[in-house]
Parts: C-alpha cells; sequence; structure tokens
C-alpha cells in the first residue's frame, strides 16, 4: 500500500527528508507521495517514518494503491537494486 498526503498538510517540510525512498516531494499545492516509490518503509523501517513526524496525521494509505507488504518488499527490493545500478 502507498501512502498518501491528503489536502490537509500544512507543508511544515518534516516528512520530506524522513523517507528512505525519496518518494515525497513538493506538489503544486502541497507534499505528494509517489506510489511507484513509496514502500511505506518496508525494507527500511518497521513503521513509515512520514506518518511518525506528521503533526496533522494527513498520511493515510492510499486506496488507489493497495499492496501487501509482501509486494511492498518486492518494490523495496527492485528501488534498492535500480539504485545500486545508477550508482
Amino acid at each position: 500500500m502507498a501512502l498518501m498526503i491528503t489536502d490537509q498538510c500544512i507543508n511544515c517540510d518534516v516528512c520530506e527528508p524522513e523517507c528512505p525512498n525519496d518518494a515525497i516531494s513538493m506538489g503544486p499545492e502541497f507534499y505528494v507521495i509517489d506510489p511507484r516509490h513509496c514502500t511505506e518503509c518496508v525494507g527500511h523501517f518497521d513503521e513509515p517514518q512520514c506518518v511518525q513526524v506528521c503533526p496533522v496525521e494527513c498520511i493515510p494509505v492510499s486506496p488507489d494503491h493497495i499492496e501487501s507488504r509482501e509486494q511492498l518488499q518486492l518494490k523495496y527490493a527492485g528501488l534498492m537494486k535500480a539504485k545500486a545500478s545508477a550508482a
């Protein structure tokens, strides 16, 4: 399941640096999460770091990107492989 940032985001800038996959960036109005890169921190941490630091609790699971923990682990492995190839 990829996470998403709702329009309740206050652009406080605390989530973006916490994302180990660089999935969070500034959108037209507020921060957004790229579901192709979001693994809910699977492979890095036990819990999504952006959710942990968000002061307004505006980062739920995206209903459009439902994935199992196994799928998130595979996505993480693919991202790490691509990162290693780019280095």
